[in-house]
């Protein structure tokens, strides 16, 4: 857990430099006076497209590459590993298929967005290159994921994007470019960070092609295109249900009100940086201890994750929820998007579920039951899909975030089932409980203390005493080993400075 743990810590803190300036991107787009409701949506449905466009083109052969890079390795020497030219031509001919779909699917996008979401279908093939970048970057992510080099991934993904976005805002801001200008270089914006992870990767010396066949392939074929089939039904089903609800309400209602619930749902999903974070960095390893059949370890990791993970979560949630209503009028943020308020409660309450369940799909998808990771995403999306659609229809906004309170909690409590019963592994304990009551009591007293008081000091007063009460009971009970191996860590430095 150590060599995680390290790698954790650097990558979390590369990657909140990132959420600060992802923070000032947003108050940028919200604010008074700079970016309209239907500006904002387009650039958060672009993403959302665009990663369902990479996510077809990929054809499912990035996991292919972490889960099969071990093998690779530890019986073939360097040069004849033929594992990343293999995935590249895989995604050159997702590409292609996926870029001319997209072209001739612009009508029905006219038709379904044109009425309510013009914006929309006015950029639409504009995402034809942001999806490009979002492949290439991916595909060079999930080799320098096997290759255990995670940071300047993290940095590229959760930082270099946004400095880069930031850029263009504020030309934007100061009327050196029009919207039209911004939106063109928004869609190279992957391709931009794709092109430095290409050039670091060269220069470590491991980025070869080799396109004979090696025996390890030869091997592992047919283990590995089934495999492949699989994981990219999984990811498909996946990726459309994280991404469907903003598409459903632009379509539906239109793009402003869109911008409302897409706001709500980036703010909740600070909590999930940690996550991603972390997640990046255990895949690898949880390859090889399956590999090796190490289940303790697994097992460890597992509960370690999903202590950990629910901690992070419900100190975010606390600090987020103590101080939202506030917010909005210190940083004058536009009227309109406090109707998002109480989507920011249900989406925190979902996030803690999903962090608190630990790296169940990480695990699962793993291990040689990975098929079982794609049929609870069938699962889910059959669930959510229907659900979010109807409650949209009956609710507005608000009954997106039902639906997927509903769907994300039974896709949890599925894989949560398969691990307890096929492998006993279970993460919860008694400090499960003591962080959740802990969580409360930080909540409550912070709030009591300064109910009555508005502004920006008392943003960060109320804060200051929520996370004073959060970490101190983290290290009175014990919460977890983690946080006590960090701050040994840290004395045994301040003392070697000193």
């Amino acid at each position: 857990m150590s060599g995680i743990r390290k790698q954790a810590i650097i990558s979390s803190i590369v990657i909140y430099i990132g959420v600060a300036v992802g923070v000032l991107n947003t108050y940028l787009f919200v604010t008074k006076g700079t970016f309209s409701q239907d500006q904002y949506a387009l650039t958060r449905l672009f993403n959302d497209i665009g990663q369902n466009f990479y996510i077809i083109a990929s054809l499912g052969i990035i996991p292919i590459v972490y889960k099969f890079y071990p093998y690779y390795k530890d019986n073939l020497p360097e040069k004849e590993i033929d594992l990343l030219s293999r995935a590249f031509v895989y995604a050159a001919i997702g590409f292609l298929l996926v870029a001319i779909g997209a072209y001739f699917f612009e009508p029905v996008i006219v038709q379904k967005f044109g009425t309510k979401s013009k914006l929309l279908v006015d950029y639409y093939l504009y995402i034809i290159p942001y999806f490009f970048g979002y492949l290439l970057f991916s595909l060079l992510e999930g080799y320098a994921w096997a290759l255990q080099k995670t940071i300047l991934p993290h940095f590229l993904k959760e930082t270099g994007m946004r400095l880069y976005i930031l850029l263009l805002a504020c030309l934007y801001l100061f009327e050196w470019i029009d919207f039209k200008r911004f939106m063109q270089l928004f869609s190279l914006a992957y391709v931009i960070m794709a092109v430095v992870l290409l050039i670091y990767l060269v220069r470590t010396g491991r980025f070869k092609f080799h396109f004979k066949a090696s025996r390890v392939t030869k091997k592992f074929k047919k283990k590995m295109l089934a495999m492949q089939i699989f994981i990219f039904g999984g990811i498909v089903v996946s990726t459309i249900g994280q991404t469907i609800d903003g598409l459903m309400i632009a379509s539906i209602r239109g793009l402003e009100d869109a911008a409302v619930y897409l706001l709500a749902l980036y703010t909740s999903s600070l909590m999930q940086i940690p996550v991603r974070s972390i997640q990046a960095i255990a895949t690898g390893v949880l390859v090889r201890l399956w590999k090796d059949k190490n289940l303790a370890e697994i097992k460890r990791i597992y509960y370690r994750s999903s202590i950990n993970l629910l901690l992070i979560a419900l100190f975010i949630f606390g600090n987020v929820w103590l101080n939202i209503a506030d917010a909005l009028d210190v940083f004058n943020v536009q009227e309109a998007y406090k109707a998002g308020i109480p989507l920011v409660f249900i989406f925190g309450i979902i996030r803690v579920i999903d962090a608190g369940t630990g790296l169940n799909a990480q695990v699962i998808g793993s291990s040689t039951y990975w098929r079982f990771e794609f049929l609870s995403g069938v699962v889910m999306l059959a669930l959510r899909i229907p659900l979010v659609y109807v409650f949209v229809k009956e609710f507005g906004i608000i009954g997106s975030v039902y639906g997927d309170f509903i769907s994300l909690t039974v896709y949890n409590f599925i894989r949560f089932e398969f691990l307890r019963r096929k492998f006993g592994f279970q993460p919860f304990s008694n400090k499960t409980v003591i962080a959740i009551v802990l969580a409360l009591v930080a909540y409550a007293v912070s709030f009591w203390l300064f109910r009555q008081f508005h502004g920006f000091v008392f943003l960060l007063l109320r804060s200051a005493v929520f996370s004073g009460i959060m970490i101190g009971g983290i290290f009175l009970f014990n919460l977890t080993p983690d946080a006590l191996q960090i701050m040994e860590t840290v004395k045994k430095r301040l003392k070697l400075n000193v």
